[in-house]
Formats: C-alpha cells, sequence, structure tokens
C-alpha cells in the first residue's frame, strides 16, 4: 500500500508514543496499565526535594544581621533544596525551632547557635537522628557536628592584643589602662578573650582595670562602658572585641565627656572600616570576621548531600574549618571596605 500524507502523520505520532513510553520504562512488548493511561493525563516522574534547616540568631546586632541576610542570599542560588530559615533570640527559642526543623524531617541542619552549651543536647538529638549537622562560628561543647566552620577566634584575639601592645608603646615597653568587653558566652567569646589575656598578661605596664560582658550588642555595651568608666575613668585603650560593642563603648565616652581614648573592635562592620581608612584617632584598626561563613556552610550541606552518597563524600571533607582574620589598618583597609554591603 502506498504511504498516504495520513499514513505519515499515524506512523509519526505512533513512533512519539513508543519512544516517549520506553523513556518512562515502558516497552512496546509491555502493556499500558489501563489506570495509567485513564487517569493520568501525562505521566511524570517526581523527585523529592533535599530539605536543609538552617538555624540563627536574629538579627540583633550588625554582625548577625549580616549572618542573616547572607543565609537569604544562599538560599537563592539552590531553588531546588528546600529551605527552611529560622531565626531566634533566644537559646529556647532556638531549640524550639531546631526541634521543629527534626518534625520536618530535615536532611541537614546548619547551625549558628545563640550560646554553645544550651544548644548542644538538642544538636546532639539531632545528629544521632541521622540528621548531617554543618555548626557554623559558636562551637557546641561536644564534638556531634559533622563539619565545623569558624573564623581563626584565638587569632583574633592573639592580633588585636598585640596591635594594642604595640600601640601603647610596644612589646616589654607597653604601659596603659585598658577595659576588656566580652561577648555572648560561647566557643568564640573564650578563644577570643583567652588568646587576648595571655597578650596582655605578659606585659607588666598594662593594667586591666575593667572586664565584663556586653553580648555583642551596642546598647549593652554602653551601659556596661559607662559603669566601668564611673569606677576608671582615666583608661587609655578599650578592647571591644567587637564592632557593635565599640560603637557602644564610644557612645559611653561620649556621654561622659572622656577624650583621649581609643578602641579596638572586630568583624569588619563597613562603617568602622571606613574610620580606619580615614585614620580616625577613635578607631586606628580593627579586624575581619566574616559573617558570610553561614553561606559556606550552607554550601557545603547542599554539596554533601545533593547526588547521595554522603558517607563517601563525608570521607574528605575537612571536619573543622577554621577561616583566618586580618588586621585592618588604614594603609589596606581599602580591600576590606564594601559600601553597598549590609554590614
Amino acid at each position: 500500500m502506498r504511504p498516504t500524507k495520513n499514513n505519515f502523520f499515524f506512523l509519526s505520532l505512533l513512533t512519539c508514543t513508543l519512544v516517549g513510553l520506553t523513556l518512562f520504562g515502558f516497552s512496546a512488548a509491555q502493556p499500558i496499565p489501563l489506570s495509567t493511561v485513564s487517569h493520568s493525563p501525562a505521566i511524570q516522574v517526581a523527585s523529592a526535594k533535599l530539605k536543609i534547616g538552617v538555624s540563627i540568631p536574629a538579627a540583633d546586632h550588625g554582625w548577625t544581621a549580616g549572618v542573616v541576610w547572607w543565609a537569604k542570599e544562599c538560599s537563592k542560588l539552590h531553588p531546588e533544596i528546600d529551605w527552611t530559615i529560622a531565626t531566634a533570640e533566644t537559646p529556647e527559642k532556638q531549640i524550639a525551632d531546631i526541634e521543629a526543623l527534626m518534625a520536618k524531617k530535615v536532611d541537614a541542619l546548619v547551625i549558628l547557635a545563640t550560646e554553645s552549651a544550651p544548644l548542644t543536647p538538642v544538636a546532639e538529638e539531632a545528629h544521632s537522628r541521622g540528621i548531617l549537622i554543618v555548626n557554623v562560628d559558636r562551637g557546641f561543647l561536644k564534638p556531634v557536628a559533622d563539619i565545623f566552620i569558624e573564623g581563626d577566634n584565638t587569632a583574633f584575639g592573639r592580633k588585636s592584643a598585640e596591635f594594642m601592645v604595640q600601640k601603647l608603646g610596644g612589646k616589654g615597653k607597653a604601659k596603659g589602662e585598658i577595659i576588656i568587653l566580652e561577648g555572648i558566652p560561647c566557643t568564640v567569646n573564650t578563644a577570643r578573650v583567652t588568646a587576648a589575656l595571655e597578650v596582655f598578661q605578659a606585659e607588666p605596664g598594662i593594667k586591666i582595670v575593667g572586664q565584663q560582658a556586653a553580648n555583642w550588642n551596642r546598647q549593652k555595651a554602653l551601659e556596661v562602658t559607662e559603669t566601668l568608666l564611673t569606677k576608671s575613668p582615666k583608661v587609655n585603650a578599650i578592647w571591644a572585641s567587637d564592632d557593635d560593642m565599640a560603637l557602644g563603648a564610644e557612645n559611653a565616652l561620649e556621654e561622659k565627656g572622656i577624650t583621649g581614648v581609643w578602641i579596638l573592635g572586630g568583624a569588619g562592620m563597613k562603617d568602622i572600616v571606613k574610620r580606619v581608612m580615614d585614620k580616625d584617632p577613635m578607631f586606628p584598626a580593627d579586624i575581619t570576621y566574616p559573617p558570610s561563613m553561614i553561606a559556606i556552610g550552607m554550601e557545603l550541606a547542599s554539596t554533601v548531600l545533593t547526588g547521595g552518597q554522603r558517607a563517601k563524600k563525608l570521607q574528605f571533607m575537612p571536619r573543622h574549618l577554621v577561616i583566618d582574620v586580618d588586621l585592618i589598618l588604614p594603609e589596606n583597609a581599602k580591600d576590606y571596605y564594601f559600601p553597598s554591603s549590609v554590614y
């Protein structure tokens, strides 16, 4: 029989149908289930999305605001993943958030703890359930994380203290009274303060006249610094260990009418970096500590889980990643100044 136009159309349609069915697991030799034909207008293969929870502190100061911003930016890069970003003002709220994420059956948790101690048990529970744990910045008190990412807080404390010693006269010759402002109780604060104290205590001419926690909060730093200045008004410098606390300390100096005191903060807030770059005597230097490290944790979590073979990938993943910190001075401040940054 000679092919007709209609025959060609029919044969083409039949060929496309057979090819399509073969791609989806059917062959021409297999009967097609009637239920498939009658009830499904299109045959689809559904693949479940990976679910990753991100548990971080609320934006209660500049650095954590940067953390929240970077977490949201990173999630936009991976629409194929079901992200849940939960922020918490307190350890109690964060524990509840993590419990809710476990109930949602997430495949991984990226956690930046509000405080180290209270968050350790719930992280341990999540890990025991087989959830991949990536811990960022504030470490747990037990090694329950599959991957731990942090800035080099020991170097942060040492480098900042060494700069202060140098500015106060140099090693072995440094003299002056200083105030120390501590952050929230956690591994980050402990590492920074311990390293700084080792440097200061090696200098007989340096006297620590006040040391108190201000929780990396500007208002709290203002109040704490005012109290410490009332007891010791003739300080030479303030080791603030954080840029938000540095600004709070500056406000306290202004309210007390005290001049000639300089402050060393940390974390690379763009406003402080700009003042270092402009050679503001109040802020002669700063220390880097990027909030974008949360995005590194999210990227690693997605890399380990995407495509399966989690156990094999973890064999060559580093368990502990330490990000170096740099001293920001007027001569290199331009390299760390990003005016469009959220922090």
